[in-house]
């Protein structure tokens, strides 16, 4: 794609840079069900429930508390932590080395829909996996759906975080991997690449200079 007229790039964080398998999640949720359930949760929808705990409206204690009431699940807060976090899998090195990389040319940005218990999970897999401080210390700012009680695809999301830091819609790329996040962006009139396997952002900016 044509880089030559970016200067921003706003980065999902899920199915971007950490691979994600949302089934896996789903999988380990529902083996906690006294009984066989169907967990409404998956990359394009998902029930109220983890509406609210995205934009923070549920704490993690409520979150569980909820989980527990509409699934009929009995298990102790770490075994319900644990199946959600599932589909948390991994972070390559090569992924952080290009941000790493990147940040010399590029002001960097993050957005992600996450919620309290993930961004725990995905800090803890950073400072095992990597010498970097944090994952947020890879950009200029990071913005998390139950931080900032917005999330994607809400416009306001996006118009929020170029009216902050003063940008340029035709300069900056959004990297998303869910189409309806992207449409959005779209929208709103902001350069996206919607990222699906096997493409990778190594792959993507593998032709960039600094």
């Amino acid at each position: 794609m044509d880089l030559t007229q970016i200067k921003n790039i706003i980065f999902d964080l899920g199915g971007v840079i950490i691979n994600l398998n949302y089934n896996k999640s789903i999988e380990e949720l529902q083996k906690l069900c006294k009984e066989n359930c169907s967990i409404a949760y998956n990359q394009k929808e998902q029930s109220q429930l983890f509406d609210m705990f995205e934009t923070g409206a549920s704490s993690p204690e409520a979150f569980r508390s909820e989980l527990r009431a509409a699934y009929g699940i009995t298990a102790s807060d770490e075994e319900i932590d644990a199946a959600w976090n599932a589909m948390l899998l991994d972070i390559p090195q090569e992924r952080i080395d290009l941000l790493l990389k990147l940040g010399k040319k590029y002001r960097l940005f993050l957005l992600s829909n996450t919620n309290a218990i993930h961004m725990k999970r995905f800090n803890e897999i950073v400072a095992r996996s990597f010498t970097i401080p944090s994952l947020d210390s890879l950009f200029e700012q990071s913005y998390y759906s139950h931080l900032i009680g917005k999330r994607k695809p809400d416009a306001a999301i996006f118009e929020q975080i170029l009216a902050m830091n003063g940008l340029e819609k035709e300069e900056t790329l959004f990297i998303d991997d869910s189409i309806q996040h992207i449409e959005s962006a779209d929208k709103v009139g902001l350069n996206t690449l919607h990222l699906q396997p096997p493409l990778t952002i190594n792959e993507v900016f593998k032709n960039v200079t600094i």
